[in-house]
């Protein structure tokens, strides 16, 4: 296995006393029960996991602090980053809706590390898998004028959608050519019937004919709860073949697969399953696309 410089574009550093859907009380969730990881994860224990990777930098994606706390939450890991060095970008958090959110916005761009914001929009029949509180949270009119404030400052958005809500994705990118999205978990395609997988590839190849969206190739055990090469091997050669390796990126997803995973592991399948494709395709997945996305 060749040594590619890698960039972990998904990952969460937690301090558990911030958190509400960590410290309160357990409720069903879509990686299922999450005793393990209802305590602190700080970058030096991320740091530890990546041992024997070739993990260069990463990337912090928000974790729902409380209500009134995004700002806190991307302070608290530009102050991580002032000490560490480590994580080298973050992903914050903003109610989009909010009619203050430009001013969220402003002082979150004072920030040196945050590019982007991401905004958990995923809607699903199951409401273990659900997040948002309607399937379409991204066509309301208010929730939009907040999403155009992004453009101004650079920032990208993280977009975490099921197969349903695809379409809907794919409108909201071409209403707004100067923002760039970043599909998160390659789409979560949770149905693997053969329907299930056609209406995934329908709405990824909707997703990709806009070429402001990017796809990220993490969270791929979330559905099975294991790092399984049957598993995430299909879904990197379908989502690489409809994207293209430069619009694709990896992502860890830690701690979440800490569950039922380590570190290694997870990264060593992801790269044999990623085996097959050219040097500067592996070398796009693993560095550059991120690179450029989250200005490393």
């Amino acid at each position: 296995m060749q040594a590619i410089p890698t960039i972990d574009a998904h990952h969460h550093i937690w301090r558990l006393k911030d958190l509400t859907w960590l410290s309160g009380p357990q409720v069903p969730r879509i990686f299922g029960p999450y005793e393990a990881i209802r305590r602190d994860y700080p970058i030096d224990e991320f740091r530890a996991d990546l041992a024997g990777c070739d993990v260069v930098k990463s990337v912090y994606v928000q974790t729902n602090w409380p209500p009134g706390g995004s700002y806190d939450e991307a302070a608290w890991v530009q102050s991580v980053h002032d000490a560490t060095g480590w994580p080298q970008a973050c992903v914050a958090h903003a109610d989009l809706a909010d009619p203050d959110c430009a001013a969220l916005l402003d002082r979150l761009a004072q920030l040196p590390t945050v590019r982007g914001i991401r905004q958990q929009l995923h809607w699903h029949a199951n409401p273990q898998y659900r997040f948002a509180p309607h399937p379409g949270v991204m066509n309301d009119p208010a929730w939009r004028r907040g999403l155009a404030h992004l453009a101004r400052h650079g920032f990208l958005f993280e977009l975490q959608v099921f197969t349903s809500q695809m379409a809907d994705g794919a409108a909201l990118a071409r209403a707004f050519p100067d923002i760039t999205f970043v599909l998160l978990h390659a789409g979560m395609r949770e149905d693997v019937s053969a329907e299930g997988v056609r209406r995934w590839r329908e709405g990824m190849e909707a997703l990709a004919a806009q070429p402001n969206v990017c796809v990220k190739l993490s969270g791929l055990g979330t559905f099975v709860h294991a790092c399984r090469a049957d598993v995430m091997e299909p879904v990197i050669r379908d989502t690489v073949g409809i994207f293209g390796a430069d619009r694709c990126l990896y992502g860890s997803n830690f701690p979440i697969e800490k569950l039922w995973t380590d570190y290694r592991t997870l990264y060593r399948t992801f790269r044999a399953a990623i085996a097959g494709f050219s040097e500067g395709e592996q070398r796009a997945i693993l560095h550059d696309t991120a690179a450029r996305l989250y200005r490393l």
